[in-house]
């Protein structure tokens, strides 16, 4: 396999890591653009919506793309506010924002983690939901995750491993899972490692459904009792803890196992206000929903809201989308 390095730019591009900037056809030139914060997991579904939208009215945007954590130490340490911000773990609102940043957040969407491959991936015509973790502990496997304190992806990767020690009954399991994807195989945001699994650089990478399925990768689907996907399963999840570090000591956090889902929020003092509450109520209706799906994001057929001071328009859309669910 080729050094880390070869793969970098490649992986940058994938990610989404840049600023996009975009605006409808009738937009004028001079309007300033309302800002969207996205985890890096969400970009191309974000930025399908965010198109539809623009195109509808004539509204540019900006679009910024980073792993959750460091969307949130944007806003708690740089006072950096931006218009709209979806986080890929809406338990960070609560934990790390609320109530001085944001009032409230909606749920919008699901995932569950996933251990994709390609078909050029060591032992990839071997491996299954009965043996990935012998798999990944036999020598020159290369194994890939994201950093554990700056992605949600991250720790729930160890969040799955714990689970998945007790499911399958081998004790260590956690452990050889740390030792197969050691630090030079971390990334700061799960979606850096696409490119670096497409590139042939690792052979495996923890990733979400999601994202495994818009670039058409093959994966293993794990049981729902460790994947993080089931609701149902939540009582279960809960077992399983893990340490998030944050840059200063009273930063840090322990995150409990729970299903995975997306939330989204327009923060207080959001200098384009207005065009957030239509956004967000554009990205919780039907229509939005249905152009989460085609980019493989499941977005939820009600969304629900915790907090206060939810914007009306924003408020209204969700009851429109209990009166009629999306059609992918």
């Amino acid at each position: 396999m080729r050094p880390f390095s070869t793969a970098l730019g490649i992986a940058a591009v994938a990610a989404g890591l840049c600023i996009v900037e975009a605006c409808g056809r009738d937009a004028a030139p001079a309007e300033q653009p309302f800002v969207v914060y996205n985890a890096a997991s969400l970009t191309r579904p974000m930025r399908a919506v965010l198109d539809s939208f623009a195109l509808r009215t004539g509204t540019r945007y900006a679009q910024e793309s980073a792993s959750s954590l460091e969307l949130v130490r944007r806003l708690t340490e740089l006072r950096s506010t931006p218009d709209v911000l979806a986080l890929a773990d809406p338990e960070l609102f609560p934990t790390l924002l609320e109530p001085r940043f944001t009032t409230w957040h909606a749920l919008f969407g699901r995932n569950r983690i996933v251990l994709a491959y390609t078909a050029r991936s060591r032992f990839a015509s071997e491996i299954d939901a009965t043996n990935w973790w012998q798999i990944l502990s036999r020598p020159g496997v290369q194994v890939g995750r994201s950093d554990p304190n700056a992605d949600p992806s991250g720790y729930r990767t160890v969040l799955v491993w714990q689970l998945s020690a007790r499911h399958y009954g081998v004790r260590d399991l956690e452990a050889r899972m740390l030792r197969a994807s050691p630090p030079r195989n971390i990334r700061p945001r799960e979606a850096d490692q696409v490119a670096l699994l497409q590139a042939g650089e690792l052979d495996y990478i923890w990733t979400y459904e999601s994202l495994a399925a818009m670039m058409g990768l093959p994966y293993v689907k794990l049981p729902d009792a460790v994947d993080l996907g089931a609701p149902a399963d939540s009582a279960g999840y809960a077992q399983a803890s893990t340490r998030v570090l944050g840059k200063r000591a009273g930063d840090t956090i322990t995150v409990r196992g729970r299903p995975i889902l997306f939330g989204v929020s327009v923060p207080r003092g959001a200098p384009h206000a207005a065009a957030a509450d239509r956004f967000v109520a554009y990205l919780l209706s039907p229509e939005g929903r249905r152009i989460l799906r085609r980019t493989h994001f499941d977005a939820l057929d009600t969304p629900a809201f915790v907090g206060r001071s939810i914007p009306p328009l924003v408020a209204a859309a969700a009851e429109r989308a209990r009166a009629g669910p999306a059609t992918p």
